[in-house]
């Protein structure tokens, strides 16, 4: 006869292991069960957000398109279509995708939150550029709506991503944007202002940012070839090869017209030189931005550098009677004109 200590344990253990599988709350059943969903809500949103993008630059959408750019398996991508066609999310027409009012809403959601953890990474958090998609593509299926609308507003409400992209506020509408021109069809000797970067695919948009290239500068065309392009903004030259400076995309610079071409950035300027602050370029939004208003770095204002320190990072300037200290990646967001010394 069996001992009953020992059958006693065996239904204890039976108990614990049907409780670890079954749990109705914690139970590995229902964690698979929510993490497939989990997984399947986030390629939705993937697709969702592809889709929009597409649209927005006026291109169809295709299975196959789907297929190479977000690696989904053709079989898995039909199970989601089809979920999302059940859910009014897209619709079909002529063989490619298109979103419906309700999943374009929500796209726009998927990419406000993207575009908005990017501009916090890049801006708040300094994250390296090439990192930042990465790292806002993971937290943009994480994060609640109320988040999201916390973070906006702690940012200032900025209208623009580090790339340029447009951020859609919290009814889903985009701000007003120029647009742009890209550099391989921009006329050379013309000045052009850079207003986005394309961040795909990734190693272009790497090596557009080791070239050292920034959003709001002012750039002429110098030499085109098949080979390569190369750029001044007037101090420096930029070298690109012709696939990587199609996604630099320009507008007319009647800033530099105006101006007869001597606004630089504010981190280039000599010692005991004073300057007149011209314009804060759009890349610098959120906080930083409103750092920079309330210390009075408004248009017209009159700068003095001040002190360098041993290393040049920071450095001191004088602006109406009292010192700031910036890094020189902020005063390169603050163009200047120079002045005659009093």
């Amino acid at each position: 006869m069996p001992d009953p200590i020992v059958l006693l344990l065996a239904a204890a253990l039976l108990f614990a292991l049907a409780l670890l599988i079954f749990h109705p709350r914690k139970g590995i059943f229902i964690r698979l069960r929510a993490g497939r969903a989990a997984a399947q809500r986030e390629k939705m949103e993937d697709i969702l957000k592809f889709i929009l993008d597409r649209q927005q630059e006026g291109r169809f959408t295709s299975n196959e398109a789907l297929i190479d750019v977000l690696s989904i398996h053709p079989n898995e991508l039909l199970r989601v279509r089809k979920t999302m066609e059940a859910q009014g999310l897209v619709r079909v027409e002529g063989g490619t995708l298109a979103l419906t009012a309700t999943g374009q809403q929500l796209a726009l959601q998927i990419a406000r939150a993207h575009r908005l953890w990017e501009r916090y990474l890049a801006t708040e958090a300094r994250l390296p550029l090439q990192k930042i998609h990465r790292e806002a593509h993971r937290m943009e299926h994480r994060i609640s709506q109320s988040e999201v609308n916390a973070l906006d507003a702690a940012l200032g409400y900025p209208l623009f991503d580090p790339h340029g992209d447009p951020i859609p506020n919290r009814a889903g509408e985009l701000p007003a944007k120029e647009l742009g021109k890209p550099l391989t069809e921009w006329e050379a000797g013309t000045p052009g202002r850079i207003i986005q970067f394309e961040d795909e695919p990734p190693l272009a948009y790497e090596q557009i940012l080791a070239e050292g290239l920034k959003l709001g500068q002012t750039l002429r065309v110098i030499e085109a070839t098949p080979e390569r392009y190369v750029l001044t903004d007037g101090e420096n030259e930029y070298r690109l090869a012709p696939a990587v400076a199609a996604n630099v995309f320009l507008v007319p610079s009647p800033k530099a017209a105006i101006h007869g071409g001597d606004v630089f950035p504010l981190a280039s300027l000599d010692d005991d030189q004073p300057a007149e602050v011209v314009n804060i370029d759009e890349s610098c939004q959120g906080f930083t931005r409103r750092r920079f208003l309330d210390l009075g770095l408004t248009p017209g204002t009159i700068i003095y550098p001040e002190l360098n320190n041993f290393f040049g990072d920071p450095r001191a300037y004088r602006v109406r009677g009292t010192l700031i200290a910036l890094r020189r990646d902020q005063a390169g967001m603050i163009q200047v004109r120079r002045l005659e010394p009093e």
